[in-house]
C-alpha cells in the first residue's frame, strides 16, 4: 500500500468504509437460561464478533418495553428491560467491546413509544396537562371517522380512538405504539435529552429506526392513492393496503431536516460519534442523500432498497449508481439482510448453492461504496428458518399470515454449536422462538473447523479488506457488463481494483484485463492470467488490481 493510502485509511472517520455487524439480542446468546438472549450474552461472544474483523456491533433495541414489538416500543429510553439485564450490564459490555477495539452502536426509537410509556400515560389524560401535545392528537371528523386516511404499516388505520381525551391518536405502526409530535418543541428536545444520556455512557455511535417518521403533515391532508404498477412492498407483503397509498403526508416531512440538524449538533458535541439512519420513503434513495447531504445532517443513510426482493445485475447496478449520482458528498450504508427481512441466502439466493452465493453476498456487499452492515449469522450463510403458524411472535405476520409470514423467520437463535441443545443458544428448556435444524449444520463450531467455510471466509475477508484502501474509500465506477453480472472499479490515489461478480447460478465467462492482476477471488478466477477470457463459476467473483 501506498504511503499516502495508508495515511488516509489512519485519518478516515472509523465509520467510513466500516463493517458494522447486528446483534438481534433476544437472538444472540441467552447467558442465564431464559432462553431469551440478553446483554450478558453478547458480552460473552464479543470475541467472536471481534475475530470476524468487523469494525462495530450495532445493537437492536435492549430498552424498558412491554415487547409488543420486540423493544421497538420503547417505555423508557433511559434504561435497560429486566429481560435483558441491567445498566450495569450494558456498561460492561461498552468497556468489553472497546478492550477488543469494536465500537457499539445502539438502536434510537424516536419516531413513537410504547403506550406504556410514562409520557403517553401523561398525555392521555387530558387536553391541557403539560404533555398533552407530545403525541399526535386530532379530533374526528364531524361524522366520528378518524382525521384522515392514514394507514399503519402493521395493517389498518393509523388513528386510534381514546375515550378520555375523545380525541384520536397516530399510530404509523402497532395501535400499542402513538407517534410522538415533534412539531412540539419541548418533546424534541427531551428526545434530545433521552440520546444525550446514552452519549454520555460511551456509545459510539446511533441507528435511527424510521427517522423519516419522526414528523407529519401538520395539516394533516389525505395520502393520495398509488398506481397499481407503482405498488411495491420493501420488507412487507405487497397485499398490504399500505402500499396502495402515496405516503406523502404521514412521513418524510421537510421540518424533519431541521431535526436532524439539531441531532447532529447534539452529536458534535461528542467527538467520534456517528448517526446512522433507517430510510423507508417513496424515494428513498433521494431521501438518504438530502438527509445526508453536507455535514449538518446525518453521517449516513440506510435504506431498504438492496432489501428487497429483486435480484438482478441491473437492479443493483441501477440501485447503488442511482445513489452514487445523487449522493457527492454524502456517504451511503449498505445491507442486505437484517431483523426486518427475509435472509438474503433464501430472498436472493434462493437457497441455491448456498455456500457458495453466502460468499459472493458478502463480498459484494462489502465492496461497493459505502459502509456495511450486515446482520447476525449472515456470517455463517445462514437461509430463511420455517416456523409454523402456531410458532409465530411477530405481530406483523399474525396479522398477514400467510400472504406474508413476518420477520420472525430472520430472527431465530444463533446457532453456536451442532450438537448442544438449542445450538448452544441457551440451555433453557424452551426459547423464545426456535432454533432451525436446518441451521445446526452451519452451526459456528462446525464452520470454525471448515477452512472452506462461510465463516472463515468472511473473516479472511474483512480483515484483508481492511487495507485495502480502494474498498474503503475511494470512488466507484460501474463498467459494462453482460449475461447478468457486475463489473465495476474503485479507486483512490494508488489503487485501483476491478470488482467482478457472477449473480447466475452457472457459470459465464468474463474477459480479464491485460493490465491487472488477481489478488482475491474464487479458484478458478485465481488461476486465470491477464488478457484471458475465463470461466466464473455459479456465483464467482474476482478481485483484480490494476496497475495505474
Amino acid at each position: 500500500m501506498s504511503s499516502e493510502n495508508s495515511t488516509l485509511l489512519h485519518d478516515k472517520p472509523w465509520w467510513r468504509g466500516a463493517v458494522i455487524y447486528q446483534v438481534y439480542p433476544r437472538s444472540f446468546f441467552d447467558s442465564n437460561a431464559d432462553g431469551i438472549g440478553d446483554l450478558p450474552g453478547i458480552t460473552q461472544k464479543l470475541h467472536y464478533i471481534a475475530n470476524l474483523g468487523v469494525d462495530a456491533v450495532w445493537i437492536s433495541p435492549f430498552f424498558t418495553s412491554p415487547m409488543k414489538d420486540f423493544g421497538y416500543d420503547v417505555s423508557n429510553y433511559r434504561d435497560v428491560d429486566p429481560l435483558f439485564g441491567t445498566l450495569a450490564d450494558f456498561d460492561a459490555l461498552i468497556a468489553r467491546a472497546h478492550e477488543l477495539g469494536l465500537k457499539i452502536i445502539i438502536d434510537q426509537v424516536l419516531s413513537h413509544t410504547s403506550d406504556q410509556h410514562s409520557w403517553f400515560q401523561e398525555s392521555r389524560q387530558s387536553r391541557d396537562n403539560p404533555k398533552a401535545d407530545w403525541y399526535v392528537w386530532s379530533d374526528a371528523k364531524p361524522d366520528g371517522s378518524p382525521p384522515n386516511n392514514w394507514l399503519s404499516v402493521f395493517g389498518g388505520g393509523a388513528w386510534q380512538w381514546h375515550e378520555p381525551r375523545k380525541q384520536y391518536y397516530l399510530h404509523n405502526f402497532l395501535s400499542s405504539q402513538p407517534d410522538l409530535n415533534f412539531h412540539c418543541r419541548a418533546l424534541r428536545q427531551q428526545i434530545l435529552a433521552e440520546v444525550e444520556f446514552w452519549l454520555q455512557r460511551g456509545v459510539d455511535g446511533l441507528r435511527l429506526d424510521a427517522i423519516n417518521f419522526c414528523f407529519h403533515d401538520a395539516q394533516l391532508r389525505d395520502n393520495p392513492p398509488k398506481p397499481p404498477e407503482k405498488r411495491k412492498a420493501r420488507g412487507f407483503s405487497s397485499e398490504n393496503p399500505y402500499a396502495a397509498q402515496s405516503h406523502l403526508y404521514d412521513n418524510t416531512q421537510p421540518e424533519n431536516l431541521v431535526f436532524l440538524e439539531e441531532l447532529r449538533a447534539l452529536l458534535n458535541k461528542y467527538p467520534e460519534r456517528m448517526s446512522l439512519g433507517e430510510i423507508n420513503s417513496e424515494d428513498s434513495l433521494a431521501t438518504t442523500a438530502e438527509y445526508t447531504s453536507g455535514s449538518k445532517r446525518l453521517h449516513m443513510g440506510y435504506s431498504f432498497e438492496l432489501l428487497s426482493s429483486e435480484f438482478s445485475a441491473d437492479y443493483i447496478r441501477e440501485t447503488v449508481d442511482g445513489l452514487n449520482q445523487q449522493l457527492p458528498d454524502g456517504w451511503p450504508c449498505w445491507a442486505l439482510s437484517n431483523h426486518d427481512v427475509m435472509r438474503v441466502v433464501t430472498r436472493w439466493g434462493k437457497d441455491h448453492n448456498s455456500t457458495d452465493f453466502a460468499k459472493m453476498a458478502l463480498a459484494l456487499l462489502a465492496s461497493l461504496k459505502g459502509t456495511v452492515c450486515m446482520y447476525q449469522g449472515e456470517e455463517l450463510g445462514l437461509p430463511e428458518a420455517e416456523i409454523a403458524q402456531h410458532e409465530l411472535q411477530d405481530p406483523f405476520g399474525i396479522e398477514f399470515w400467510p400472504a406474508f409470514k413476518g420477520r420472525d423467520g430472520c430472527r431465530t437463535p444463533m446457532p453456536w454449536e451442532q450438537n448442544a441443545q438449542h445450538g448452544g443458544f441457551s440451555t433453557a428448556a424452551a426459547t423464545w422462538l426456535p432454533l432451525a435444524t436446518t441451521h445446526l449444520p452451519l452451526a459456528v463450531d462446525m464452520q470454525q473447523r471448515d477452512p472452506k467455510s462461510v465463516l472463515n471466509f468472511a473473516s479472511a475477508f474483512f480483515s484483508w479488506r481492511k487495507d485495502q484502501a480502494a474498498l474503503l474509500c475511494g470512488d466507484m465506477h460501474f463498467l459494462a457488463s453482460d449475461n447478468n453480472t457486475l463489473r465495476f472499479t474503485r479507486e483512490i490515489d494508488q489503487q485501483k481494483m476491478l470488482c467482478c461478480f457472477n449473480l447466475n447460478a452457472e457459470s459465464v465467462s468474463i474477459n480479464f484485463p491485460e493490465n491487472g492482476q488477481v489478488v482475491l477471488g474464487t479458484e478458478i478466477a485465481t488461476e486465470a492470467a491477464a488478457g484471458e477470457t475465463y470461466v466464473l463459476p455459479a456465483y464467482g467473483f474476482v478481485f483484480v488490481e490494476l496497475r495505474c
